[in-house]
């Protein structure tokens, strides 16, 4: 790919197949967000919701996974971009890049301020009496994002023994929550209870409510371009990057669904589930009363902090190989490699303090988590769909590695850019009506923000200086380079 090797490749295809898995978390994404499709659709709309858009996203990974097969760099998404571009390469692999760090970064940010909320509900079913702040919130997330920030300095072998402990604690997890909902209580809600419609939103149009609802699976379903940034470090990368994409999605679908039955159909009073501050919180506690209900927050809360450090340590190595090309502010020194952990250390800590930053206004304000998560969701999406466009606008010059999607290659493109664009067009929707400074969407300010920002940066020096992913050499010379 023409870069001197920095990082070392001890990432066996278990180990890429569990950073995806991880960051999806299919624990962490329904949890944090179920409350939200309760009122935007119900079950109908989580139940099949989550069957549809795990298609879809099915669709985009299949789309994602012939790219990094093709092109196995820690730059990923932005290195493909430029890549694939005919013209403006410098200009594609830019916002690319750039969607892609804001994404990481409300990726790494969102997973420890849910953490850090479910904490909380944990203290407070084992303390009534403590009060929840947003002061708190954000301390202990700060305090969430130092270790996983410690973890991720010290070196790959360790990260990735984190992530295979991480994939049983998900597959434990799921079926420890499942079984316990479907043997203890005495009663379930019917078969046809999956066919309920909900409209709590506040707005008339049932339609649009129950888009609005696929936002649930749309959060769970991001990162699984970790495998793609982790293939630097992976071993047969060409064909083990991509089937960990695949089957971190595919086995996320199954289980989620499985999850997802689980909890509508242990719901007990709706009303007052959906009024809740932590909806899944609240099925749990009645279904199985407060103390099973305890330890398996700890299963969510032990799932959450996995996820959160698996973001992380995709987030850092976006940073390490942006930087190496030259278009982040000191970039010098965010793609150096700690010669002991061969771990982008410094790229690390930029990570944790700018997911840091992005969780400060949870101190005054409320709406902070949907934001964050809509920056995310936004940022990483449209990242993904600019490579797949540019495979997809370049037809038959494209030159695929050894996993391929053969003559359905096109056709899966094209299906992966257009739900990209519907699901990135929801997310900056209104979510709830009538719109007021509690309940607007502010998704579309920092998108629009983060655009605005790197569009002026490039007009002014960028264009000039970054003409996207960098050649050090012919095979040769860089293989002369390599440090290890």
């Amino acid at each position: 790919m023409g870069y001197p090797r920095k990082l070392t490749r001890r990432f066996r295809a278990f180990d890429n197949f569990a950073i995806s898995f991880t960051i999806i978390n299919v624990i962490s994404g329904i949890f944090s967000a179920f409350g939200f499709g309760m009122v935007a659709g119900g079950p109908l709309v989580l139940v099949f919701g989550w069957i549809g858009v795990s298609i879809m996203v099915l669709f985009v990974g299949a789309a994602m996974a012939e790219i990094a097969s093709a092109y196995p760099t820690s730059g990923a998404l932005y290195f493909a971009a430029g890549k694939l571009a005919k013209r403006h390469r410098g200009a594609w692999s830019w916002y690319t890049g750039w969607l892609n760090f804001v994404g990481q970064v409300g990726g790494t940010a969102a997973t420890a301020y849910a953490a850090a909320t479910f904490i909380q509900a944990f203290v407070v079913m084992q303390w009534p009496h403590y009060q929840v702040t947003g002061a708190r919130t954000v301390t202990i997330t700060a305090l969430i994002l130092l270790l996983q920030a410690l973890a991720n300095t010290y070196t790959v072998r360790l990260v990735a023994a984190v992530n295979r402990i991480s994939v049983w604690w998900l597959v434990g997890g799921v079926t420890v929550i499942v079984g316990c909902l479907l043997l203890i209580p005495a009663h379930h809600r019917p078969v046809s209870f999956s066919a309920h419609f909900m409209n709590g939103t506040g707005f008339t149009s049932a339609v649009y409510a129950g888009m609005l609802g696929l936002l649930v699976t749309s959060w769970t379903f991001t990162g699984f371009d970790g495998s793609f940034h982790m293939s630097e470090e992976t071993v047969r990368a060409t064909r083990s990057t991509p089937r960990g994409i695949m089957r971190a999605i595919g086995f996320s679908a199954v289980a989620g669904l499985v999850l997802m039955l689980a909890l509508v159909h242990s719901i007990r009073d709706y009303t007052a589930t959906a009024n809740a501050s932590a909806p899944p919180v609240h099925i749990l506690v009645d279904a199985l009363g407060t103390g099973v209900a305890k330890l398996l927050l700890l299963v969510v809360i032990g799932a959450m902090l996995f996820c959160g450090l698996a973001n992380m340590t995709s987030n850092a190595r976006q940073i390490f190989a942006f930087s190496r090309d030259g278009a982040m502010p000191g970039s010098r020194h965010w793609h150096s490699v700690n010669p002991r952990t061969r771990t982008p250390v410094k790229a690390v800590w930029l990570a944790a303090g700018c997911s840091l930053t992005l969780t400060v206004p949870g101190w005054w304000s409320h709406t902070v988590f949907s934001a964050i998560v809509s920056v995310n969701v936004v940022g990483m999406y449209l990242a993904y769909g600019m490579p797949i466009f540019l495979r997809l606008r370049l037809g038959d010059e494209f030159r695929p590695g050894p996993w391929n999607l053969g003559r359905w290659s096109r056709p899966v493109a094209a299906i992966a850019v257009v739900w990209i664009a519907l699901s990135s067009l929801l997310f900056v929707l209104p979510h709830s009506s009538p719109i007021t400074p509690t309940t607007f969407n502010y998704a579309p300010i920092a998108l629009a923000a983060v655009l605005l920002t790197a569009t002026v940066w490039w007009l002014a020096t960028a264009r000039r200086r970054f003409q996207g992913p960098v050649s050090y050499g012919s095979p040769d010379e860089v293989a002369a380079m390599d440090l290890i």
